[in-house]
């Protein structure tokens, strides 16, 4: 009984720490990716790119 405390407390910290940076990563990355979707749309709305004209 004494070994499954001492192993919850040891584990369970590490699992605590990990979740919370996940969670708060989670909407970080979550912004960025919305960021780069953005991006994305305006580089093709300014591009100028034709698919006939590609240099060599």
């Amino acid at each position: 009984m004494g070994e499954m405390v001492t192993l919850i407390t040891n584990v369970g910290f590490p699992i605590a720490v990990a979740t919370y940076l996940l969670i708060r990563f989670e909407t970080k990355i979550d912004g960025l990716t919305k960021a780069i979707t953005d991006l994305s749309t305006v580089v093709t709305e300014h591009s100028n790119y034709k698919s006939d004209d590609k240099v060599a």
